[in-house]
């Protein structure tokens, strides 16, 4: 028995390659499904089975394109009403993968054709669980993603995954392995653990939400308190997860069209392309095409485009560097942004080279900061998560959340200069592209972020512990 855990840690999403025997399975694939592939080829096996656990929201599955590639059948668990040819299991049904057996569990409640997959070892023990969005190290499944499409209140739902944890997975053993679909970083919970391979058994123990003696009341308060609006490229995901989309290779094509100046300038004219420049934070800051978007491949690219673009079918023409170009598209496509039109050939060099304008953005250190605030009254706004700000913050700062920022666009003053943090310096970037893209340019990124400015002498909030929010 072979099983390995493809992490991707800008999604925190985790599909699985499972092998006995020369027969394979694959659990929730990502949308490039070439690595799949490689690995049966190397081991001479064949993928027999594509598991679903659940219609995905945060990522595009590449399930249509593998079962396409391989003739091996997509498996839902109950309930699932997918638009192309699937089978739809019973509970408990087994399906035999050489000498294991992959057990249905349904699982319902993240949403309602949720499903656990229960591997079994060739003398029939329980071995390990695909839990999907059921059940997370550290937390369960948010249960508010489904409600409409189930017609469900966030609390039915709620109540309804307390009966599958309860029902389904807590009565295996303490011994029986745990592989989510999600780790830290993903919108689809709240208090996940950094490790992405655990036993049930301790999560029994320290999962909240596993808690023996807890009532069903108190599982559908701790789990729905707290939950941040989901991301709203989210039910689009789920659409196209359910009904369809284009081949990879074909986005990919599309994708990789080299432009000249002129005519990268010309389809942004004519189409609506947003200008997406996926470089680092410092290179954007130094020089960049007039309104164009900074969300860079070194940070959490596509969840980060998913929250702020929305839109999947959205045109993009992307600023890039050299030899990135695939590694952009697809992760692009990897959460169904599948309208890249071409990329800048030869990069903001070539722009420039042909004479067109270029902008800057300003930037000073933390030290700077420091001698204008003994000064005079700057605003200053901090475009963290609401945990970090709550947990530390410069005195007097303002609160606009980057996932949340054009709703906020009226806090920011016409013409005072004002300055801009993050943590680390790769979120307020973002935030000040959106901001100069919407014709606010009187703005001063801080340089390093939050993290300089503890090393400074600017005054800060008294230090709350996260945990304890």
């Amino acid at each position: 028995m072979r099983i390995e855990q493809i992490y991707t840690g800008c999604l925190a999403q985790g599909a699985y390659y499972i092998e006995s025997k020369g027969e394979v399975a694959i659990i929730d694939p990502l949308r490039e499904v070439a690595p799949y592939l490689k690995k049966a080829k190397e081991a001479n096996a064949t993928i027999k089975y594509i598991f679903e656990t659940h219609f995905h929201a945060d990522f595009v599955s590449g399930h249509i394109t593998l079962s396409k590639e391989t003739g091996a059948p997509i498996i839902y668990g109950p309930t699932a009403n997918p638009s192309f040819d699937a089978v739809i299991a019973e509970d408990n049904q087994e399906f035999k993968l050489g000498e294991l057996i992959i057990k249905v569990l349904h699982t319902p409640g993240h949403t309602m054709e949720s499903t656990t997959y229960l591997i079994k070892d060739k003398n029939g023990k329980d071995y390990a669980i695909f839990s999907g969005d059921t059940l997370f190290l550290g937390d369960v499944g948010r249960p508010d993603l489904a409600q409409k499409a189930a017609d469900l209140t966030q609390e039915q739902l709620a109540e309804t995954l307390f009966n599958s944890l309860r029902n389904k997975i807590m009565p295996l053993a303490d011994d029986v392995i745990v592989y989510p679909a999600h780790g830290a970083g993903s919108a689809c919970g709240k208090n996940m653990m950094k490790e992405t391979v655990d036993t049930l058994g301790n999560q029994k123990k320290m999962n909240y939400a596993l808690r023996a003696d807890m009532t069903k009341e108190e599982f559908v308060k701790e789990v729905t308190d707290g939950l941040m609006p989901p991301p709203k490229y989210f039910p689009l995901n789920v659409k196209m997860n359910k009904e369809g989309y284009e081949d990879i290779d074909v986005v990919l094509d599309r994708g990789k069209t080299p432009l000249s100046p002129d005519a990268f300038e010309n389809l942004a004219n004519t189409t609506g392309a947003i200008v997406l420049d996926v470089r680092t934070q410092t290179e954007f800051v130094k020089e960049h095409i007039p309104r164009s978007i900074f969300i860079g491949l070194n940070g959490d690219f596509a969840p980060w485009v998913g929250a702020l673009i929305a839109d999947v079918k959205q045109p993009i023409l992307l600023v890039i560097p050299e030899g990135k170009e695939e590694e952009a598209v697809i992760r692009l496509s990897r959460v169904g942004f599948d309208g890249t039109i071409g990329y800048l050939k030869g990069g903001l060099k070539s722009w420039k080279d042909s004479g067109k304008d270029f902008d800057t953005i300003s930037s000073v250190a933390a030290a700077d900061l420091e001698d204008v605030l003994n000064t005079s009254n700057t605003l200053v706004f901090d475009v963290r998560k609401i945990g970090e700000y709550q947990s530390e913050h410069v005195k007097n700062a303002k609160h606009t959340p980057l996932n949340d920022l054009n709703n906020y666009l009226r806090e920011f003053p016409e013409k005072e200069i004002f300055y801009v943090h993050c943590a680390g310096g790769y979120r307020s970037v973002i935030a000040a592209s959106i901001l100069k893209s919407r014709g606010i340019h009187n703005l001063v990124d801080v340089a390093g972020g939050f993290a300089a400015i503890k090393k400074s002498n600017i005054e800060v909030s008294e230090f709350v512990c996260p945990t304890t929010l």
